[in-house]
């Protein structure tokens, strides 16, 4: 998983006030639950050192996300005053709860966006006979996104409405079409719903590279929702699935790790991985928990296990942060990726490990 989107959120230094909240609207008076959620985060951040100017910037934000129906949250990070970040969770935080530290608490929203699936969800509505041998329409509609996010924030929609006597030979145009939207998003599947017989004619006609990727599934394929395209559905298809892209480099992990390729394994070794700029991409078994400290300066790669390594590379007054924290700060500072693999897919040691761009003499394993 790529962290570019969080690259705002280090422009400018802490500190930061980090807010996650419920913001679903499918309870009765949502607007009044949200401010009663928000007034309570609002007092724990002041107790925690957040200023007046601070909290009021998060307030003008907090519940604007009234365009995104049903269930879901929403993440908030400020600092110096200025809101640097605010984005839909496509589920609500298992409880509200907001932070005020040097570094923004960012990993619980990385891992909403985990394990950012591409994909193109396609739904086809007829209502008629099977055959194009009638009249009436097939309506077609087309979406790309990133499970689970897009979940809360659908991107563009393709909409066709075509006779049903020329389905069958405007579904050759209508494949090609959707196979460069495809392409254009890197899609994994193209989860498929709708009428049978209107479905199965496009997919016959898709080009083979599409068609291999085609996923069918039943069930209600309302449009009008406001949410994603065949959102319930995706769910089921995704749940506990990798994406091809991080599969491919926990594939190249395994390759590396027996052969003695560039690669580091423990907590120890990455950390000193990353402190020489050297990690393409990071692989955990979990999130690391709250309790884990690591010793951060005052740059991205100014990180290490303990106080007085961190103070030999003459780093003045480190501080010791969650290692959560910091090591989402480290990976977007140097532009390293993200994978969290199950321990069933792979056991790393002490939970984490790294491919690595280069070796040297230094390099530890």
């Amino acid at each position: 998983m790529r962290l570019s989107f969080l690259e705002p959120l280090y422009a400018e230094p802490g500190p930061f006030a980090s807010v996650y909240l419920d913001t679903s609207r499918n309870v009765a008076y949502p607007e009044r639950a949200i401010a009663v959620r928000w007034w309570r985060l609002r007092e724990s951040l002041s107790r925690q050192g957040s200023d007046r100017a601070l909290l009021n910037v998060l307030e003008e934000v907090v519940g604007t996300d009234t365009g995104v129906p049903g269930v879901h949250g929403q993440a908030i990070f400020a600092a110096h005053g200025t809101l640097v970040l605010e984005g839909e969770l496509p589920r609500p935080p298992a409880h509200d709860f907001a932070r005020y530290s040097t570094l923004p608490d960012a990993m619980p929203l990385v891992a909403q966006h985990l394990p950012e699936i591409p994909y193109m969800a396609v739904v086809v509505h007829y209502g008629g006979l099977p055959t194009a041998e009638t009249h009436g329409w097939v309506t077609l509609e087309a979406e790309t996104g990133a499970w689970p996010t897009s979940t809360v924030t659908p991107g563009e929609r393709l909409h066709r409405r075509v006779a049903v006597a020329t389905w069958h030979r405007t579904s050759v145009r209508l494949g090609h079409r959707l196979d460069e939207r495809a392409r254009r998003a890197h899609a994994d599947a193209v989860v498929v719903g709708g009428d049978e017989w209107a479905c199965n004619v496009l997919i016959r006609r898709l080009p083979h590279t599409l068609r291999d990727k085609v996923v069918r599934v039943g069930g209600r394929t309302p449009t009008d929702t406001g949410r994603a395209l065949l959102e319930p559905q995706l769910d089921g298809v995704f749940r506990g699935r990798m994406a091809a892209h991080d599969r491919e480099l926990v594939d190249i992990f395994i390759g590396r790790r027996a052969l003695d390729g560039p690669m580091t394994e423990g907590l120890a070794a990455t950390v000193a991985a990353l402190q020489r700029g050297q990690v393409s991409a990071l692989l955990l078994n979990r999130p690391p928990g709250s309790s884990l400290r690591l010793w951060a300066g005052s740059q991205p790669t100014q990180l290490a296990v303990t106080e007085a390594e961190l103070m030999s590379f003459g780093v003045r007054a480190p501080r010791e942060e969650r290692a959560d924290e910091a090591l989402v700060w480290a990976l977007v500072g140097t532009g390293a990726e993200l994978v969290v693999v199950p321990e069933s897919e792979l056991r790393l040691y002490e939970g984490v490990g790294a491919l690595l761009r280069y070796t040297d003499p230094g390099t530890t394993s």
